[in-house]
């Protein structure tokens, strides 16, 4: 059976939940994030600052050069989770099925719902008119028989859009399709398939997937399926986390190790919460696979360590987590790697864990 996939995408979340409850915020250029004399990106924008380059994940100081009119205004998450909790609890209404992606955003399997005698479509619509009329927040939808073509379909007519992609249209609007359209092509990874001609996804098949792989490596196979629009992923009502972290950014760059330890000292404790609040919610069934630390330097390269310890020593912190004498030592060796390698001054540190799949049973006693 063809699935039925709907992807729903908010308008500008953060900027569109603050112009609802600021009036004054609305018909001017704002952006949500950190003031543009400190080190922070942005969150999101309003399509009124995106006409002049504004975009997320842009540093502020940038987005104050390109748009000098420009509001930033500090984000408020307790809001937007409260109004994302609403949006999910609409979604719930329609299918069990549903995979957020963050508090914006989320696919939704409808392939057995029975409302609307099975049309995706009309789900959709009903869908974006209920997030409305209870948040008075607009929300794009795309509808496509897989996940990838869903989140291309969600993005094709925003603001307030609904795209719909068929099994027979799946062919003809995936050829002309720029590579550039696809989710997980970043600039350079687009540049580097423009270098070749791989513009367009009917030129990446004229390629077969040996040739893609050798060249494009892991990225090669999934070019090759996505090209012909194929997508076998499923949507997982519960994935699992894969690691939980804590990073900092330094108002300015930090020119000595020592400095990047003693900021760790001050990391560890956020981390203790966070793991503390994962098992609360999750419980401690999951294995932690291994430590890191990730250092970005001056240059914005990011080298990122990681390193195994035995399973007892993670069992044991596991079930306590605290920072021992032994993991802050653990930490400390992996984050003076991490600076060895780059030997500049850092601008961003972060330490966390790696969680893997396993649960986690009886010690086994050491052989004497």
């Amino acid at each position: 059976m063809e699935r039925k996939i709907i992807h729903i995408d908010m308008d500008c979340f953060y900027a569109a939940v603050e112009m609802r409850d600021n009036p004054k915020l609305r018909g001017i250029p704002l952006a949500i994030g950190g003031p543009p004399n400190s080190r922070s990106v942005l969150c999101t924008s309003n399509y009124i600052a995106r006409k002049f380059g504004v975009r997320s994940a842009m540093p502020s100081s940038v987005a104050i050069r390109k748009c000098p009119h420009l509001t930033i205004i500090p984000p408020n998450f307790k809001k937007y989770k409260e109004a994302s909790a609403v949006i999910h609890t609409i979604f719930s209404r329609f299918t069990d099925k549903i995979e957020p992606l963050s508090l914006d955003e989320a696919f939704l399997d409808v392939t057995h719902s029975e409302h609307f005698n099975g049309s995706a479509t009309l789900i959709a619509k009903e869908i974006q008119k209920l997030i409305y009329s209870q948040t008075k927040l607009t929300a794009s939808a795309g509808v496509a028989p897989n996940k990838f073509l869903a989140k291309i379909a969600s993005d094709w007519k925003k603001p307030s859009g609904l795209f719909v992609i068929t099994p027979n249209e799946v062919d003809s609007f995936v050829k002309p399709l720029d590579v550039r359209k696809i989710p997980g092509i970043g600039k350079v990874s687009a540049s580097k398939l423009y270098d070749y001609g791989l513009t367009t996804c009917e030129k990446v098949r004229a390629w077969d997937i040996e040739k893609l792989e050798n060249i494009f490596g892991k990225m090669g196979k999934s070019l090759f399926y996505k090209s012909r629009g194929i997508d076998h992923r499923e949507v997982v009502a519960n994935s699992d986390r894969k690691s939980i972290s804590v990073e900092h950014t330094f108002s300015k760059d930090i020119a000595d190790i020592s400095y990047c330890l003693d900021y760790i000292s001050g990391l560890r404790n956020e981390l203790i919460e966070r793991v503390k609040r994962y098992q609360q919610k999750h419980g401690t069934d999951k294995k932690i696979a291994k430590a890191f630390v990730k250092l970005k330097f001056q240059d914005f390269q990011t080298v990122t360590v990681e390193k195994k310890k035995e399973d007892e020593f993670y069992i044991d912190l596991w079930q306590d987590f605290n920072f021992n004498v032994e993991l802050s030592e653990h930490i400390e060796e992996l984050a003076k790697i991490a600076y060895q390698r780059g030997q500049r001054p850092v601008r961003l540190i972060g330490i966390g864990i790696r969680l893997e799949q396993g649960v986690i049973g009886p010690k086994q006693l050491k052989l004497i």
